[in-house]
C-alpha cells in the first residue's frame, strides 16, 4: 500500500462520523498535503470494492464512508441536522428476521437507513435535561456516535 492510501487509511479509521470525499481529503492534506482528490476518489473506490469501506446515502447528495464494520448497526439520520445516529435494536432485528420468514427466507443481511426530524416535545425535554447535566439520548434503543460495527 502506498504511503498515500496508508493516510487515507487511517483517516477514515480515526473518524468518528461518515465522512463524504470532499472531507477524507480535507482530513488526509493536513497529513499529506500532496494528497489530490483524485487519489481520494480512487482509494475510497479501491476500499469499497475490497470490503473495507461501506458507503451510505444518507440523502444528503453526497455518498458518505465508514469502514467495514465488525458487529451490525443501523442510523438514524436527522433530516434537519443532517445528524447520524448509529444504533442496534433486538426488536428492530428479530421484527426483521421474522418478516422474511414469513415470506419463506431467512434473512442473510440487510441495511436500515431511517431518516426522522426530531420531535419538538422531545427538544425540549432533551434541551431541558443537557441544561442540568442530563443525556439527549434514550430509549430502548442503545446508539452510538461511530465505532466497527456492521450493516
Amino acid at each position: 500500500m502506498t504511503d498515500q492510501r496508508r493516510v487515507i487509511a487511517r483517516v477514515l479509521s480515526e473518524s468518528n462520523d461518515h465522512p463524504d470525499v470532499e472531507q477524507v481529503h480535507t482530513r488526509a492534506t493536513i497529513v499529506d498535503p500532496r494528497i489530490s482528490i483524485a487519489t481520494v476518489y480512487r482509494t475510497v473506490k479501491l476500499f469499497e470494492a475490497a470490503n473495507i469501506l461501506d458507503r451510505h446515502d444518507f440523502g444528503d447528495g453526497r455518498a458518505r464512508y465508514e469502514e467495514a464494520p465488525e458487529e451490525h448497526h443501523d442510523h438514524l439520520i436527522d433530516v434537519n441536522s443532517g445528524e447520524v445516529i448509529e444504533f442496534c435494536d433486538e426488536e428492530i432485528e428479530r421484527l426483521q428476521r421474522e418478516a422474511a420468514a414469513r415470506l419463506g427466507y431467512r434473512l442473510v443481511g440487510h441495511r436500515l437507513e431511517l431518516f426522522a426530524v426530531r420531535d419538538a416535545k422531545q427538544t425540549r425535554s432533551a434541551d431541558k435535561a443537557d441544561a442540568n447535566g442530563g443525556s439527549k439520548s434514550g430509549g430502548p434503543a442503545t446508539a452510538a456516535s461511530s465505532g466497527p460495527t456492521s450493516d
